[in-house]
Order: structure tokens, then sequence, then C-alpha cells
């Protein structure tokens, strides 16, 4: 029998799903002199945690509520303006199909990988393995803000040589700020496609351009 306990593998940042080589823009952000310090870190991740953060959420929470995962593909395209970033989370929606297909073998799996053999974007793919694997909306929604977060703040270990207890404590700073944004993707999800938050960081979708011309970088995205 599934447990809850699915929900810590899914969001184990060891499950082998490709996000380890992104940074969630923090490296853009890291040479841009917007981080360099726990400070920075903090003010950051609570930004992309309550706008791309909180739209990824409501996505996961949809698909894992059992929204056309049509629907919410195109509506994960309508909400991610930068070319980068549309091609980062296909690629990451592929690396987690495969680790989900492994991991929860299951029908609706098979047919969103057949449905879209370039991936679909990470959130919808993350909410059907998420009810691939018994979980909830909530759950989704609690997987993904947790990995908004999570993400800069192990490449800022990375790239700043930054004390990882104080990453540590940033993140779990951010906890109830983590819950909030949860439930509120899962609500939206319950209420239908045309109810999910369009919430937006201009910014992010700026440096990630720049990002993708680097000819060196140390993470994908």
């Amino acid at each position: 029998m599934t447990t809850r306990s699915a929900l810590l593998v899914l969001a184990d940042g060891r499950f082998p799903a490709g996000g380890h080589a992104h940074s969630g823009g923090a490296e853009a952000a890291v040479k841009a002199g917007r981080i360099k310090d726990a400070t920075d870190l903090e003010a950051f991740c609570r930004g992309r945690l309550h706008t791309t953060g909180l739209t990824s959420a409501a996505l996961a929470a949809g698909a894992a509520h059992g929204l056309d995962p049509f629907e919410l593909d195109a509506a994960a395209d309508a909400r991610t303006p930068s070319e980068a970033l549309r091609a980062a989370a296909r690629k990451l929606g592929r690396q987690l199909m495969r680790a989900a297909r492994a991991a929860w073998p299951s029908p609706e799996l098979d047919a969103l990988a057949d449905a879209f053999p370039r991936g679909a974007h990470q959130p919808v793919v993350l909410g059907t393995a998420a009810r691939a694997a018994g979980l909830g909306p909530e759950d989704a929604a609690h997987c993904v803000a947790y990995e908004t977060v999570g993400g800069p703040a192990t490449a800022a270990v990375r790239l700043l040589s930054l004390d990882p207890y104080q990453a540590t404590a940033v993140l779990a700073r951010l906890t109830p700020e983590m819950d909030q944004v949860a439930a509120r993707a899962a609500e939206a999800a319950r209420q239908g496609v045309d109810a999910l938050p369009a919430a937006s960081a201009p910014l992010l979708d700026l440096t990630a351009e720049q990002h993708a011309a680097w000819p060196v970088r140390l993470f994908a995205s």
C-alpha cells in the first residue's frame, strides 16, 4: 500500500529526476551580484516561491487532481514566456518521467509519455507521478514548493561556497510560506485549469535567456 512516505521519495534530492543540474536562476543571480550571502538567498527564494513556485505548484496539484494534462501543459506553456525555461521544464519533465515510470508504473504516466515524447512540463509530470503514487494535490504542491527553494539553496552552496548550515536555515525559515503556497495551489487546482495562478517573475525570465547563451556555466538553468 502506498503511503505518505511516497512524498518523501518524490521530493528527495536523490530521486534521479535531473534537478541537481539546475539552479532555478540562482547561477545568473549570483553572477549579477543579487545573491551574495544567506540573506540574499532567502530573499531570492522567497520571491521565487511566491511567483513561479506558486504557478508550478498549482500545475502539479492540477495534474494530481486529475485535470486534463493537455490543458495543463498548454497552461504551463502560456505561463512560461522564456523559451529557455520552457525547454528546461520539458527536459526536466522527460527525466522525471523516466524515474517516475520506474518507481510507480501506471497507465496515466504511460499515456502522458506517449502524448509528449519530447517531454511534458515538469510540474505536470510531477503531479501525474504523485497521482500514480497515491498522493493528492496538496502533496504534489508541497513537493513543488520545496523544489522551488531547495534547488537555488543547494546551488548557492556550490556557487558561493555558502555554509550549508546557513542554506538549510534559509529553507527552515521558509517552511511556513511553503505550506501557504502549497495550500493556495491545491485550492486553485480544485477549481479547474482556468483558476490556476499565473504569477510570474520577469527578471527570472530575462536572466534565463541570458544564462542559456553563456558559453560556460555550472548549471543547465
